[in-house]
């Protein structure tokens, strides 16, 4: 029996807000049709931004993430989202928190009130040469341009100009990167920084909420406004919030979550 679940991560008190995921738990003997090519075509037909699949392991769990295009290295909502899933059906008990082992690393959720703590690795940007056709894709003129490891981090003068933005994603998908992940401060106090990720190339034109882009922002914008506590707003149409902090060379990052429903693959 396989056992599939659909939970929004990150949410605000909204309903159906944040992002959703689906998390499919493996049972601990795989039958013979479950390989990479079935969990490729399972995401593509769950049609949401991640899919992720869990299986026992000493001492966690292991942890994929797939959108419906490709297997990606990191994944933040989804990672809350298996999260849930697990204590939510006493596959963890609730005061005890969950070693993930991924492709990026083993990475710790824990349960803090309401909210799901996740530690994720800190990763700098480093400032890049313009890009050829970005301009262009974005329709407007970044502040400052910046590439991490995995996306490239664009700045925005105002936050108006985020919340106008209107990219043009097929030209956006010819420039290699996984992602953009684009930001600006905040007019306002309720958040300190606000963004939204673009990702074309592996199926997502926009993610409603993306955890693993905190990885870069967090110490971009930590140094930029003088604080390791910081909070920020993901600006798509579902919208999400995201509580960060920077400690012990790490990023901890902290959301809500909303089972919406759970199931068995027929």
């Amino acid at each position: 029996m396989i056992k599939i679940f659909q939970v929004d991560a990150f949410v605000t008190d909204a309903p159906f807000s944040g992002n959703p995921a689906a998390v499919c738990i493996l049972p601990d003997k795989l039958p013979d049709f479950v390989d990479d090519e079935w969990m490729q075509k399972f995401a593509m037909e769950m049609n949401l931004s991640e899919t992720a699949f869990l299986s026992k392991s000493t001492g966690g769990f292991n942890l994929r993430w797939f959108t419906p295009n490709t297997e990606v290295d990191l994944c933040g909502h989804a990672t809350l989202a298996s999260a849930c899933v697990l204590w939510d059906c006493g596959e963890v008990k609730k005061d005890k928190p969950i070693k993930f082992f991924t492709k990026s690393g083993v990475l710790v959720a824990g349960l803090s009130g309401k909210k799901i703590n996740l530690e994720l690795p800190l990763e700098f940007e480093e400032e890049a040469e313009p890009l050829e056709g970005l301009e262009e894709a974005l329709g407007v003129r970044p502040a400052y341009l910046g590439r991490g490891l995995y996306d490239y981090l664009v700045l925005l003068s105002s936050e108006a100009e985020l919340r106008e933005l209107a990219p043009n994603f097929e030209l956006l998908k010819k420039i290699p990167s996984r992602g953009f992940i684009v930001t600006a401060q905040s007019s306002t106090n309720n958040a300190d920084y606000l963004l939204r990720f673009f990702a074309p190339s592996v199926g997502i034109d926009e993610d409603p909420v993306t955890g693993s882009a905190l990885s870069v922002l967090a110490p971009f914008w930590s140094k930029k406004l003088g604080k390791d506590n910081l909070s920020a707003l993901q600006l798509s149409k579902r919208g999400g919030e995201i509580s960060v902090t920077l400690r012990d060379g790490r990023v901890l990052i902290a959301g809500k979550t909303k089972m919406v429903f759970r199931g068995e693959l027929a």
